[in-house]
């Protein structure tokens, strides 16, 4: 158990910010978290955060996964004074950090979440972990399932998934773990790329745009300059920008400014 106080983190916020779909609720306080083999539940109250691990787990893995070492008081702090819709957001949204999630689930995940809703897509997930993954054991004693590789995928028939309420993008998920192991990407090689190369090449990917390419790029390989739009983002454009918004006066962590505005058209404003 390690007890941590960390400024600008709220793992409720986080939890419901679209960036991740194997986090939930347990009680008021309480949040569990799978991400590749591991198990964690998180308790907060305030600014006090209790991490149900090991300490070689949490400085290893987890605090790289929240990215607690980043300052994100500075993010917001750049935010333009006269964009109040902007520096509203931004103070709405001031607990959420960009997670450093595997590259092959966040391909997967953002994949299923085409046309979809946030708790369908954890469905979904959720169905293909309990059916193709690796059973594991948490400190509780209850059972929990990894993330599917891709060579467990790829020797599916393309519309297997759909047994897992995936529907029509079975054969995204199916094809693109087929290409993965196939070597067509080379997704070692993609953490190494700037964020245009990079995006340009998962958009070889059968089912990739490029909403779903920044997606990836953003909460997949952490490149903050990546931008996804969607619904919500054109909204806020057109209502609050004339259409577009102002990307160049945040170069370098466009991504996070992208989630302040996400949560708050979804949850706030």
């Amino acid at each position: 158990m390690i007890k941590r106080m960390i400024e600008y983190f709220d793992i409720g916020q986080i939890c419901n910010s679209g960036q991740c779909f194997r986090m939930e609720k347990k009680d008021e306080n309480t949040y569990s978290i799978i991400a590749l083999d591991k198990y964690l539940e998180i308790r907060q109250e305030g600014k006090e955060c209790t991490f149900f691990c090991q300490e070689e787990d949490f400085e290893n893995f987890w605090k790289n996964y929240f990215d607690l070492e980043e300052d994100y008081g500075a993010y917001i702090a750049q935010a333009d004074p006269e964009d109040i819709y902007l520096v509203n957001a931004a103070q709405f949204g001031c607990g959420i950090r960009i997670l450093q999630q595997d590259l092959w689930e966040m391909t997967a995940s953002f994949l299923i979440s085409q046309q979809n809703n946030i708790q369908r897509i954890r469905r979904c997930i959720r169905n293909i972990c309990e059916r193709y993954g690796e059973e594991r054991v948490n400190f509780r004693g209850e059972q929990y399932y990894t993330f599917p590789a891709p060579k467990v995928l790829a020797g599916l028939h393309e519309d297997d998934l759909r047994e897992c309420n995936l529907g029509y993008r079975s054969k995204y998920v199916v094809r693109t773990a087929r290409s993965i192991v196939n070597g067509e990407v080379d997704f070692k090689r993609l953490h190494r790329m700037e964020y245009e190369e990079a995006r340009t090449e998962l958009l070889k990917l059968y089912g990739v745009g490029k909403k779903v390419a920044d997606c990836i790029c953003l909460f997949g390989l952490h490149k903050l300059e990546a931008f996804p739009v969607d619904t919500h983002i054109l909204q806020a454009a057109k209502k609050h920008y004339g259409g577009r918004f102002p990307k160049e006066k945040y170069l370098g962590f466009e991504g996070v400014m992208q989630q302040y505005v996400f949560y708050w058209e979804i949850c706030g404003g």
